[in-house]
């Protein structure tokens, strides 16, 4: 079986395109569901960050998988204002070699908005435990993901990749001091409990900062992250009143509209004498955009992050991922193609092991006085010359299956012996159970 990604990234597509396929957790779960339950769809997961979302499947044929998964994928324009129409131009397909080049190159953070960050490892693992939650994963993507995430850690422990390519986090601050000066003794809000709510307090209160505020939907979350900081938690009823004291708000709320309008913002500047930096890392955003408009205030979404983030930097530990990755990917294939000649080379070695057994029963029929001691040496110089004259053709279809080209070998010999296909499934089906 193949692999097959469709997927839409920051890469493929502007912010407003990426907003109209963004999904929460129950949205990524049914979607996991209606691709597992496509044709040709053998197994199934999603991986969705804030700028792509993707979805993995392995599949039978490729014609009639492509389409309907990647109906799926851009039907999700028409649930948020837009069309799928919108989203065709923006798709890309990778398949069988090339859908595990990518998810290699995505895992290690090299198709990241900043290139290394390592938080795309902790969502690659994500879209493999949903996939294995809901029963949709098997054995060819679990191994998939499972040697993506060791390429990623992988990446991360032998490079400096970390130091060169911080978190889209970690960039978006370096902006925001920039313009509001470093965050030691600075007010922070934080609107937002989930994960990428909870880095930023941390990362925040690591840099310094004098006070830490959080507000979600749920006071209880925004009290417990809070609280781990020594911070104070509010509803976002009260997002107003805190604003008009902050220096610095980060915004990941992973709402499906605008969380804070512009009057909101306005109002609470009215009395401000300081600048105000505003971080939306949501998708779709948080923030209005008309926002940074307002005098005073500096708005860093992720369209302008997109702009601002440089790639030149760190080339060398960049370079220096690249050809980990390469060797992965040359050495993951490698391995996969020798498990698809398995089954064959085991088909025909058990057909040559049945042909010597009928032949030793013909002679024990036509020769019943033979010495047992003699049939033993008969026998096992028949097995020999079957072991040498197949040795040869399995140690060189192993080799070749290695090498570029549109032969399939393992085919080949399968024809040459007029080895029996259910054999040969019955192997495969075995080595993929084991």
């Amino acid at each position: 079986m193949s692999v097959l990604v469709v997927g839409v990234s920051h890469r493929t597509a502007p912010v407003p395109i990426l907003e109209q396929l963004t999904l929460d957790a129950n949205g990524v779960h049914k979607l996991v569901h209606e691709v597992a339950d496509c044709d040709h769809v053998l197994e199934a997961t999603v991986l969705a960050t804030c700028n792509r979302i993707e979805i993995y499947a392995d599949v039978d044929r490729f014609h009639g998988s492509v389409e309907s998964v990647s109906r799926l994928l851009c039907e999700l324009a028409g649930t948020s204002g837009g069309t799928p129409e919108d989203v065709v131009p923006h798709l890309y397909v990778h398949y069988d070699d090339g859908a595990v080049s990518h998810l290699f190159g995505v895992a290690s953070g090299l198709d990241s908005m900043v290139v290394g960050e390592s938080q795309i490892l902790g969502q690659t693992r994500e879209a493999l435990r949903v996939g294995q939650e809901e029963g949709t994963i098997g054995p060819a993507l679990n191994v998939l993901f499972q040697q993506a995430l060791r390429v990623g850690k992988r990446v991360h422990a032998e490079t400096d990749i970390d130091r060169a390519a911080p978190s889209l986090l970690s960039f978006a601050l370096d902006q925001a001091t920039a313009e509001v000066g470093p965050l030691t003794g600075r007010r922070v809000l934080v609107m937002g409990a989930g994960a990428m709510a909870s880095l930023a307090v941390s990362t925040v209160a690591r840099l310094g900062a004098a006070s830490i505020v959080v507000a979600s939907r749920t006071e209880a979350h925004a009290r417990r992250l809070a609280e781990q900081y020594d911070g104070l938690a509010v509803p976002l009823t009260q997002v107003q009143e805190a604003l008009s004291t902050a220096d610095v708000l980060v915004s990941c709320t992973g709402a499906t509209g605008v969380v804070l309008p512009l009057a909101v913002v306005a109002g609470a500047r009215v009395d401000a004498d300081g600048p105000l930096a505003i971080i939306d890392l949501a998708l779709p955003h948080d923030v209005d955009p008309a926002v940074g408009e307002l005098p005073g205030v500096s708005l860093f979404n992720l369209a302008r992050l997109a702009a601002q983030v440089d790639q030149g930097e760190g080339a060398a530990d960049v370079a220096a991922v690249r050809q980990i990755v390469t060797e992965e990917i040359t050495a993951f294939l490698a391995a996969r193609r020798s498990a698809l000649v398995t089954p064959t080379v085991v088909a025909l070695r058990t057909m040559a092991t049945g042909i010597v057994e009928t032949e030793m029963q013909r002679l024990s029929s036509r020769l019943p006085e033979l010495d047992p001691a003699a049939r033993a040496e008969v026998e096992h110089a028949v097995r020999r010359v079957a072991d040498k004259l197949l040795h040869q053709p399995t140690v060189r279809v192993r080799e070749l299956a290695n090498e570029d080209g549109a032969v399939s070998y393992t085919a080949a010999l399968a024809k040459l012996f007029s080895l029996d296909p259910d054999a040969v499934e019955a192997v495969t089906r075995a080595e993929g159970v084991r």
